[in-house]
């Protein structure tokens, strides 16, 4: 079996028969964790799609310097685009979430805030949150082989999820006992995902969103989790509609 190469996102344009220095996080883990030595292979990307080969050209304690040596396609992306609308979960919930996620093949992520969200955060816990999710969604593209860079969007309220421009049409929400089954969606290259709280969405919450042409869909008897949820479902439309066979 072909050994699989470390991959490590650098926020920078790369160009072939170019050195880069790695950040501060990529060289401790490089270094300190997985023992890289001088002239060994890794993968670098930047967001734009594409896979960089690179060698390690200087290790130090501190630093790690790398060359581009290849710019190579990358396929890992799935035809569908899927927008997942979470509303922020407790705990490292969210954390699972956002890394399951990114690993099924989500396009971009918004945190929500709703009458029954459970979690409150200051501005500047929310703004650390942000940078925090964001970085969990880098880890989980460095894992699953993807070179697209996942948005974590600037978390929102209900209301401002009601004013978004997104098409309507195209957005699905869940409900344990009302709306048609997932076997009646339509085909289409897109969706918005929207998942509720602990405890769900208020029926008001879900008529806004119904009035504006959200679909109501169930998917059974059984009531899951809002992690649990979000997954079962991104799993359901990539199988559908995208590349999960």
């Amino acid at each position: 079996m072909a050994t699989r190469l470390n991959r490590i996102f650098h926020d920078e344009v790369l160009t072939v028969n170019q050195r880069y220095t790695l950040s501060d996080g990529a060289t401790r883990h490089l270094v300190t964790v997985l023992r890289v030595k001088q002239n060994e292979p890794l993968i670098l990307f930047n967001g734009d799609g594409q896979n960089y080969l690179a060698r390690v050209t200087q290790v130090a304690k501190r630093s790690l310097e790398v060359e581009v040596v290849e710019q190579q396609a990358n396929h890992s992306e799935s035809p569908l685009a899927t927008h997942l609308i979470q509303a922020v979960a407790r705990g490292d919930k969210m954390d699972w979430v956002i890394q399951k996620a990114v690993e099924l093949g989500v396009t971009e992520i918004t945190p929500l805030f709703t009458e029954r969200t459970g979690v409150k955060l200051t501005s500047d816990r929310l703004a650390k949150k942000r940078q925090h999710w964001q970085q969990v969604a880098i880890s989980a593209c460095e894992q699953s082989g993807r070179s697209q860079q996942v948005a974590v969007h600037q978390p929102i309220v209900f209301d401002q999820l009601l004013g978004m421009n997104i098409k309507w049409r195209d957005s699905i929400i869940l409900h344990p006992h009302r709306g048609e089954s997932v076997a009646q969606l339509h085909s289409s290259s897109a969706y918005n995902l929207i998942i509720g709280p602990e405890g769900g969405l208020t029926e008001d919450e879900v008529d806004q969103l119904a009035k504006l042409g959200c679909k109501p869909l169930t998917l059974g008897p059984r009531i899951l989790r809002t992690e649990t949820a979000a997954l079962v479902m991104l799993s359901i439309l990539q199988s559908r509609f995208g590349d999960l066979l």
